[in-house]
């Protein structure tokens, strides 16, 4: 398989949340699993979804976000919300997400794919500021399957596949 070399980014930090309304944590590493999510967070799947229905349905897997993202918006409404606070998985850096939707990626040893847009939501409007609906829309990064297992780490690249 061949990576583009011009579309790389660094992932910048990693975090999971073991239980729907528990904290997020800031981890050294995370291990994903093909059809079941990321081992310990709140979406982890006991039992493989890779036959069990379209791409769409393993949406929960994982989640990547811009740090220029979330340190634009901070900088521009005068916040200091952590970057774990966004509840999002993995906090990259050099890359545009958006454009990683349809398409198959490297991040660390692992292959994901990109499904959705991740948009805020009004959980996170009411646990971090009501400014994120209208001002993330479009910029709260994405949710990805993950196609073969591997681990992540800070400093791991991520690359898009080209044929």
């Amino acid at each position: 398989m061949k990576y583009s070399t011009m579309h790389t980014g660094t992932v910048e930090s990693l975090y999971l949340a073991p239980r729907q309304d528990a904290a997020v944590q800031k981890q050294a590493s995370l291990q994903l699993l093909a059809g079941h999510g990321i081992r310990g967070d709140r979406y982890f799947l006991a039992q493989a979804s890779l036959d069990t229905g379209p791409m769409s349905a393993r949406k929960e897997e994982l989640t990547l976000i811009d740090a220029a993202q979330l340190e634009g918006f901070n900088e521009r409404f005068k916040l200091n919300i952590p970057l774990g606070d966004f509840r999002r998985n993995i906090v990259t850096r050099g890359i545009d997400l958006n454009a990683l939707v349809g398409k198959r990626f490297r991040l660390g040893s692992a292959l994901c794919e990109g499904i959705e847009l991740c948009e805020p939501c009004s959980k996170l409007a009411r646990t971090v500021s009501p400014l994120v609906l209208p001002h993330l829309v479009h910029r709260a990064g994405i949710r990805a399957a993950i196609i073969e297992s591997g681990d992540i780490r800070p400093g791991d690249t991520i690359a898009i596949l080209v044929n």
